[in-house]
């Protein structure tokens, strides 16, 4: 009996060991990230899931970030998306969305290997103010211009975050400014983007079909 234990708490121990080896991932993101009972903290507002005639994905499985973890061998560490989100401080109908921004939720990624930041798509449906390129000394009404948000959001996550790899996912069909602005906004700071390519939507947002293509094509980045 005494070997029996001695085994299984071995094979327990190695099953742990296993599991911390594997690297964590954070999202940061926005609706496409989202769904019912999978966003920290769960006031955060969520899109997935819909009426299945409106959009097929209908279970967490089939989101783009739980396919990349599940078949690419990471862990999720958190999830802090929010549906609607922009990136900078203007929303919809240049509403005040300081209280859901990514200038503002930034800070709440745990202690991750990797983080995903997935948006612009917001900034760029709202039309928010593409303002000028901003590398420092930000106020806070500079952060209600894309530019200046999107910069002021690299550098503090490389600043709080420090050795953790960041990524930028860019979406398709967003405006050639917001696009080119995540770019050389990227390169400023070295950090690496994703432009994804050829995405299937049903109301805007990723189908089944759209979703795996982001895993897949997010999955070869990080393993490029």
């Amino acid at each position: 009996m005494k070997r029996v234990v001695i085994f299984l708490f071995g094979i327990i121990a190695c099953m742990g060991m296993q599991a911390q080896s594997k690297r964590s991932i954070s999202i940061l993101g926005d609706s496409y990230s989202t769904f019912k009972g999978y966003v920290v903290p769960d006031t955060n507002a969520v899109w997935y899931p819909q009426k299945p005639e409106n959009n097929d994905v209908q279970d967490i499985r089939q989101l783009w970030w739980h396919q990349l973890i599940r078949e690419h061998g990471y862990r999720l560490c958190q999830n802090n998306s929010f549906s609607g989100a922009t990136i900078c401080n203007t929303g919809y109908d240049k509403e005040d969305y300081s209280d859901r921004s990514y200038c503002t939720r930034l800070w709440y990624l745990g202690d991750p290997d990797i983080i995903l930041v997935f948006g612009g798509t917001n900034d760029s449906w709202a039309h928010s103010p593409i303002g000028d390129y901003q590398y420092g000394d930000w106020e806070r009404s500079d952060l209600y211009k894309f530019r200046p948000a999107i910069a002021y959001l690299l550098a503090n996550l490389q600043n709080r975050y420090p050795g953790t790899e960041i990524y930028v996912i860019i979406n398709t069909e967003l405006g050639d400014d917001v696009t080119s602005s995540m770019k050389t906004v990227c390169d400023h700071y070295n950090v690496k983007y994703i432009e994804l390519k050829d995405i299937e939507k049903q109301w805007g947002h990723p189908s089944q079909k759209g979703m795996k293509a982001i895993a897949d094509q997010v999955a070869a980045a990080l393993e490029h």
